[in-house]
């Protein structure tokens, strides 16, 4: 179970630090990248980490 938790609290927290940057980052325009599409993908893997860490937690409960 330790696994599986830490796998929705890294998900978790990645949404999290792409939701900031989603918000806060519109104005913003580095040379590189833009903040809101980078948080954005963020957002978008720390979900995916976070679904796969509940199937895993309802996998190991079966």
């Amino acid at each position: 179970m330790t696994s599986a938790r830490k796998t929705i609290i890294t998900g978790l927290v990645t949404f999290a630090a792409g939701l900031a940057l989603w918000l806060w980052g519109l104005d913003v325009e580095i040379v590189v990248f833009t903040p809101s599409k980078f948080g954005v993908v963020l957002m978008v893997i720390g979900g995916l980490e976070l679904l796969y860490g509940v199937f895993k937690a309802v996998r190991s409960t079966a």
